[in-house]
């Protein structure tokens, strides 16, 4: 049975939902507060095994932050943009930096502070590796941060509810 997590803005959570069948259209009422909206999230992935330090994944730190996007809304981005990428010019990073903001754009995601430089410097044409030697190595949280409005007035990321709800 698929799971779905859902964030309200309003009590600032994230839930999560049971459902017995597939479902990426429905949204189902706040929890809590049955009048708030709720809006899709894209799933923290279950992984097995360890991490490249050794430790298991419940016990490692090192994951994306929770980031407020429409599962929908990116999917139909990554399929608008596939093409675009099949005929890019994997030479040139002006294309990969302007195919990576059409994606940003598209979906609301805001990127990090390094690779926002990164991405900044690739679209002067600078070298890819070279831009990687200098920045050093990016972490999950150095590529991506939350971007709805809400979020970048100040507001604490949002709290997970670990009740499963059914939809």
């Amino acid at each position: 049975m698929p799971m779905y997590e859902f964030l309200c803005n309003d009590c600032n959570t994230i839930y999560t939902f049971l459902s017995r069948r597939i479902d990426t259209v429905s949204i189902p009422p706040c929890p809590k507060v049955p009048a708030h909206e709720l809006c899709r999230q894209i799933s923290r992935f279950a992984v097995t095994g360890s991490s490249k330090n050794g430790t298991s994944d419940d016990d490692s730190d090192d994951t994306l932050p929770d980031l407020p996007i429409d599962e929908a809304k990116m999917e139909r981005a990554l399929e608008s943009l596939a093409s675009e990428a099949e005929g890019m010019n994997e030479d040139d990073p002006r294309q990969a930096a302007q195919l990576m903001r059409k994606l940003t754009d598209m979906t609301g995601l805001k990127l990090g502070d390094k690779m926002e430089d990164a991405l900044s410097r690739m679209e002067a044409g600078e070298d890819p590796d070279t831009i990687e030697q200098e920045l050093g190595d990016m972490n999950e949280s150095d590529l991506f941060t939350a971007a709805s409005s809400r979020q970048g007035s100040g507001k604490r990321p949002p709290q997970r509810d670990e009740t499963l709800y059914e939809m």
